[in-house]
Protein backbone atom coordinates (compact mmCIF):
# COMPACT_ATOMS: atom_id res chain seq x y z
CA UNK A 1 0.00 0.00 0.00
CA UNK A 2 2.83 2.43 0.90
CA UNK A 3 4.58 1.65 -2.38
CA UNK A 4 1.38 2.46 -4.28
CA UNK A 5 1.21 5.88 -2.55
CA UNK A 6 4.81 6.66 -3.52
CA UNK A 7 4.11 5.69 -7.12
CA UNK A 8 1.03 7.91 -7.17
CA UNK A 9 3.05 10.86 -5.78
CA UNK A 10 5.77 10.40 -8.41
CA UNK A 11 3.17 10.24 -11.15
CA UNK A 12 1.53 13.46 -9.91
CA UNK A 13 4.89 15.27 -9.67
CA UNK A 14 5.75 14.24 -13.22
CA UNK A 15 2.35 15.48 -14.39
CA UNK A 16 2.82 18.84 -12.69
CA UNK A 17 6.30 19.18 -14.18
CA UNK A 18 4.97 18.46 -17.67
CA UNK A 19 2.07 20.85 -17.17
CA UNK A 20 4.49 23.66 -16.25
CA UNK A 21 6.56 23.26 -19.43
CA UNK A 22 4.25 25.35 -21.68
CA UNK A 23 4.07 28.04 -19.00
CA UNK A 24 7.86 28.28 -18.84
CA UNK A 25 8.13 28.40 -22.63
CA UNK A 26 5.50 31.15 -22.86
CA UNK A 27 7.18 33.24 -20.17
CA UNK A 28 10.52 33.14 -22.00
CA UNK A 29 8.77 34.29 -25.17
CA UNK A 30 7.02 37.04 -23.23
CA UNK A 31 10.34 38.11 -21.73
CA UNK A 32 11.58 39.23 -25.14
CA UNK A 33 8.96 41.66 -26.39
CA UNK A 34 8.75 44.69 -28.63
CA UNK A 35 6.21 47.48 -28.86
CA UNK A 36 6.21 47.91 -32.64
CA UNK A 37 3.59 50.65 -32.87
CA UNK A 38 5.31 52.91 -30.35
CA UNK A 39 8.71 52.19 -31.91
CA UNK A 40 7.34 53.31 -35.26
CA UNK A 41 5.83 56.51 -33.87
CA UNK A 42 9.15 57.38 -32.19
CA UNK A 43 11.08 56.46 -35.38
CA UNK A 44 13.22 53.93 -33.48
CA UNK A 45 16.13 52.49 -35.42
CA UNK A 46 18.70 49.89 -34.43
CA UNK A 47 21.68 52.15 -35.16
CA UNK A 48 22.85 55.41 -33.58
CA UNK A 49 22.45 58.84 -35.14
CA UNK A 50 25.82 60.50 -34.74
CA UNK A 51 26.67 60.52 -31.04
CA UNK A 52 23.04 59.90 -30.07
CA UNK A 53 22.40 56.30 -29.01
CA UNK A 54 20.20 54.56 -26.49
CA UNK A 55 23.26 53.73 -24.38
CA UNK A 56 23.75 57.45 -23.56
CA UNK A 57 20.03 58.33 -23.34
CA UNK A 58 18.41 59.20 -20.01
CA UNK A 59 15.38 57.02 -20.91
CA UNK A 60 17.40 53.82 -21.52
CA UNK A 61 17.33 51.01 -18.95
CA UNK A 62 20.45 48.88 -19.58
CA UNK A 63 20.31 45.12 -20.04
CA UNK A 64 22.40 42.51 -18.22
CA UNK A 65 25.60 43.54 -20.05
CA UNK A 66 26.72 46.64 -21.92
CA UNK A 67 25.90 45.03 -25.29
CA UNK A 68 22.69 43.27 -24.21
CA UNK A 69 19.30 44.71 -25.18
CA UNK A 70 17.62 46.77 -22.53
CA UNK A 71 14.37 48.65 -22.07
CA UNK A 72 13.14 52.20 -22.48
CA UNK A 73 11.13 54.24 -19.99
CA UNK A 74 9.12 55.72 -22.87
CA UNK A 75 8.34 52.43 -24.66
CA UNK A 76 6.54 50.23 -22.10
CA UNK A 77 6.73 46.49 -22.54
CA UNK A 78 9.66 46.62 -24.97
CA UNK A 79 12.64 44.65 -23.68
CA UNK A 80 14.59 44.52 -26.95
CA UNK A 81 15.98 48.07 -27.14
CA UNK A 82 19.51 48.04 -28.54
CA UNK A 83 22.12 50.12 -26.70
CA UNK A 84 23.18 51.16 -30.22
CA UNK A 85 19.63 52.17 -31.17
CA UNK A 86 18.15 55.65 -31.45
CA UNK A 87 14.74 57.35 -31.55
CA UNK A 88 13.43 60.92 -31.63
CA UNK A 89 12.79 60.84 -27.86
CA UNK A 90 16.56 60.69 -27.21
CA UNK A 91 17.57 62.81 -24.20
CA UNK A 92 21.20 63.16 -23.16
CA UNK A 93 22.01 61.28 -19.95
CA UNK A 94 23.06 63.62 -17.16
Amino acid sequence: MKQEGNLRRRFLRAGVALAMFPVAAASSEAAAATNASLRASLKYQGKPEGEKSCANCAQFVPGATAKAPGACKIIPGDTEISPQGYCIAWTKKA
